[in-house]
């Protein structure tokens, strides 16, 4: 397992709708280590390694929080519309890269300096409607010769670091590349594994926008076990209760998030493998969001499901921090999981 890979699905670019770069990269990735490779309607890529046995679903999405590019004003300025949750204070006086048929252009969300803020204002939270990307040109015809037009994406612009300690990792997109990581990890552990499952590892569209890949790829599953791979708070920082959430402590193997309880059979039988193989874990929650999970529990005839994921610091910003012994530990304790899932244990697990 290498950092290499870490950085390049960090570093690539892909905001709800517009997933085309990360599918490449991860069909490449994925094309010796799987059976076969599918894509469903929406985008979303499905790596089939076939075998014997139930429909096991390991899936991270492939989608980052980002912008749209909405309008262009005369003046040159552009207008977006926000991908996935924003938290406005986080916002002003970054830097962007807006992806055009004609390459990047690099902008930044413009901020007034405090000099000309009266004192009242400067307690309210900037509201986005508001902002506006500048990307130094006169007028909007230099932005339109520049390639920008509706419907552009919008990225943060961020490199893949290594920090004081080299287990802390900086980067943009780690909602969700590292659960996509995680699942082609896996998928190269079990390369040559001869499974008692059908395994289908998944890298979805459109989650920050409503779990929409999660929803058609699971229908094309019919998974009976689904595990949805993705990043949990980390809440270990000054003003914070980490409530065993923390960075460096383990994968979290949540209890409940906003479209999940999970099934208590499945988050028993995963949680008895971490103690075998003595893995560090957390027992997480996530109350005010959801992963994947919440979609593919209910295809079909639905399936158990859990979300397992991985602290992060910052969610939802250009600099979000993870910890490599957390992503490893992921991988070790997920390809274990499965190799363990055949008919017997799985209808044990579904009818305890």
């Amino acid at each position: 397992m290498s950092k290499k890979l870490l950085k390049k699905l960090s570093e690539v670019n892909g905001v709800p709708g517009n997933e085309y770069l990360v599918a490449n990269l991860i069909k490449d990735e994925i094309k010796d280590l799987v059976t076969e490779v599918k894509q469903d309607n929406l985008g979303s890529v499905i790596g089939h390694k076939k075998g014997n046995g139930p429909n096991i679903l390991i899936g991270g999405h492939m989608d980052e929080v980002g912008l749209m590019v909405k309008s262009i004003t005369k003046e040159g300025f552009i207008k977006f519309q926000t991908l996935g949750g924003w938290y406005s204070q986080v916002m002003l006086a970054q830097e962007w890269q807006i992806i055009t048929k004609k390459g990047v252009i690099i902008g930044v969300t413009g901020s007034k300096p405090p000099h000309i803020i009266p004192l009242e204002q400067r307690k309210q939270a900037a509201k986005i409607e508001d902002m506006y990307l500048d990307i130094g040109v006169k007028n909007k015809e230099e932005a339109v010769e520049l390639g920008i037009e509706p419907g552009n994406m919008v990225t943060p612009l961020q490199e893949f670091k290594e920090l004081g300690n080299k287990n802390y990792l900086l980067g943009k997109a780690w909602d969700n590349r590292i659960g996509s990581a995680v699942v082609i990890e896996v998928l190269n552990n079990l390369k040559n594994e001869k499974l008692n499952n059908n395994l289908f590892g998944a890298f979805t569209v459109q989650e920050e926008v409503g779990l929409r890949g999660a929803k058609t790829t699971s229908y094309m599953v019919e998974p009976k076990i689904a595990f949805a791979i993705d990043t949990g708070l980390g809440n270990d920082v000054p003003g914070s209760v980490s409530e065993e959430q923390t960075l460096g402590n383990g994968p979290q193997i949540l209890l409940f998030d906003g479209g999940l309880v999970a099934h208590r059979g499945l988050r028993e039988f995963v949680i008895n493998v971490a103690k075998e193989l003595e893995i560090p874990y957390q027992e997480g929650v996530i109350n005010g969001g959801r992963t994947d999970a919440g979609e593919m529990h209910l295809a079909h005839h639905g399936a158990a499901a859990l979300s397992i994921c991985i602290p992060t610091r910052y969610m939802h910003s250009h600099t979000s921090i993870i910890h490599y012994e957390d992503y490893l530990n992921t991988v070790k304790l997920m390809t274990e999981v499965i190799k363990r899932l055949d008919e017997k244990t799985v209808n044990e697990i579904l009818f305890k």
